[in-house]
């Protein structure tokens, strides 16, 4: 089953709205203060005024009372000004500050949000092979990690089973408090306790009893660490006087869970080949190959449009065939496409394969929404141009699907087209597979968020205003399966897309069936 995650932290749109959110709360906090420091000064002042005038008052009573003024003046405060006093102490200057922020509270991200940031940050961690020390001290641009933070990622991964991400970030929690920072949250006993049972769980008696002894040091009335230091004792022992092994074997066998150190296994399994891509290692294009690909001037047979002013088109593949146009949407038109789209934004779906449903899935992590070539001229001049250039018939092509990926956001190795053992993937519209995809980058990423193709091991990188295009399905129809691609995880920055599915119907005559499988 498809798991659903998150939904705000992976659309750097929304994102956006809400770190404006959090400054309009900040104001409104700051408005708050202000309010209540004018209240107490207020009441300062009038009190001062009054504890100089009793003094006074107070050292001779008759005398001072026998000043009709003084007696008068002595009645109203009583009567009159004690109760305005009573009611500005009373008066709740956070009415303004609360509202606001029960109003904007509807629109907080929820612990499944935070949930799903956290594992956002750690599958950066995997991907990109960055240390956590790297993450925490804020070495990547962005502010450091304090202890609170680096415990709260390791509790999320616990919660998860995941021990191996559950030690990593303790250890950092704890390194960070052995440095001398100070948390609010969470003590060196909490987290010795969650690093001594995940490295347990990994099968590593030794260091689970180091670190139990060390909480016990800290705690020596701990009742489930003086439990543990003697089940660990015991097994520690027993393993000992097990002989005939090899010392790799006793490595893997340690642990009565049966765990082993490293990153858990996963339902991905060209997973390394993936992230190896991501980070621009593994890239198979020979030298060879390389000098065969060109920069060119493209009109497309001369096409009306483009004769006088041809785009320019590159190739960055050669088999399966990937070409990238240059320059092919100006700024303007890019920043309409996204204004219409962020309104919209909603967690990407994918179709099930079995039911044909429209779900969201743990593999693609973005927000998107789908534009109509009727909603405004920019759409449909895209879409003419789409055309133009590829020429394909875009009639029958999907709505162009805007994208947006903030930081952790993919889509893992996955086809565009509908195979064999899904026949009915796209019968709803009537249209046939998709025969090609147009791809184009609506900003540059900082870091990551490159396009790979795990099956030949091929990569392109994010280009503002560039589009990349490629053909799914082979002249016979049949699906190219070396086009399975992904979208790599953003590590800094964020990343917006608009693609533009092709399909069959309409092509007949524009790119002939061929009786040949290969291109």
């Amino acid at each position: 089953m498809m798991n659903i995650l998150l939904n705000l932290f992976v659309s750097s749109g929304q994102m956006t709205d809400l770190l404006f959110t959090e400054k309009d709360l900040v104001t409104s906090l700051k408005d708050y203060i202000r309010a209540e420091e004018n209240k107490l000064e207020q009441i300062k002042k009038w009190a001062d005024k009054l504890d100089v005038l009793s003094a006074a008052a107070t050292q001779d009573p008759e005398g001072f009372l026998g000043h009709p003024v003084n007696a008068f003046k002595l009645m109203k405060r009583l009567n009159t000004e004690w109760a305005e006093l009573e009611s500005l102490v009373l008066t709740d200057m956070s009415d303004v500050f609360i509202s606001n922020l029960t109003i904007q509270r509807q629109h907080f991200p929820n612990d499944d949000d935070q949930t799903g940031a956290a594992k956002a940050l750690m599958r950066l961690q995997d991907t990109y092979q960055l240390d956590t020390n790297i993450i925490s001290t804020g070495e990547l641009p962005g502010h450091a990690l304090t202890v609170d933070d680096c415990y709260d990622l390791g509790k999320v991964a616990y919660s998860e089973a995941d021990y191996y991400h559950t030690e990593l970030w303790m250890v950092q929690a704890l390194k960070q408090l052995d440095e001398g920072e100070t948390s609010s949250t969470v003590d060196a006993i909490t987290i010795l306790d969650y690093l001594s049972y995940s490295v347990y769980q990994q099968g590593e008696l030794e260091r689970a009893l180091e670190f139990t002894r060390r909480l016990l040091e800290l705690d020596p009335t701990h009742q489930r660490a003086n439990g543990n230091l003697k089940y660990f004792e015991y097994q520690l022992a027993k393993q000992k006087k097990v002989e005939g092994r090899e010392e790799g074997e006793e490595a893997e066998g340690r642990g009565q869970k049966g765990g082993t150190r490293g990153r858990p296994d996963d339902y991905l399994p060209e997973r390394k080949k993936y992230e190896e891509l991501c980070r621009g290692e593994g890239i198979r294009m020979t030298p060879r190959r390389q000098s065969r690909l060109f920069c060119r001037y493209y009109d497309n047979n001369r096409h009306p449009r483009y004769v006088i002013g041809p785009v320019k088109e590159e190739d960055e593949w050669d088999r399966p065939r990937i070409v990238r146009y240059h320059d092919i949407v100006s700024d303007k038109e890019m920043e309409k496409v996204k204004e219409l789209a962020k309104p919209r934004l909603q967690r990407a779906t994918i179709s099930n394969p079995i039911t044909g449903v429209l779900e969201t899935a743990h593999y693609r992590i973005s927000k998107s929404a789908w534009l109509g070539a009727y909603e405004h001229p920019v759409v449909d001049k895209i879409n003419q141009r789409i055309e133009d250039i590829t020429g394909l018939d875009v009639t029958t092509a999907e709505d162009l699907q805007v994208a947006n990926y903030g930081v952790g956001g993919q889509y893992e190795p996955h086809f565009d087209f509908g195979r064999k053992d899904e026949p009915d993937a796209f019968e709803e519209l009537g249209t046939g597979n998709r025969i090609a995809t147009w791809l184009l980058y609506m900003s540059d990423v900082q870091a990551g968020g490159a396009t790979v193709f795990t099956d030949v091991r091929a990569a392109v990188w994010p280009k503002k205003g560039t589009a990349v295009f490629w053909y799914n399905l082979y002249p016979s129809g049949e699906g190219d399966y070396r086009t399975r691609h992904a979208a790599c995880p953003v590590l800094v920055g964020n990343k917006w897309v608009s693609n533009k599915w092709i399909h069959e119907r309409g092509q007949e005559f524009r790119r002939r069936c061929g009786l040949q499988e290969m291109d």
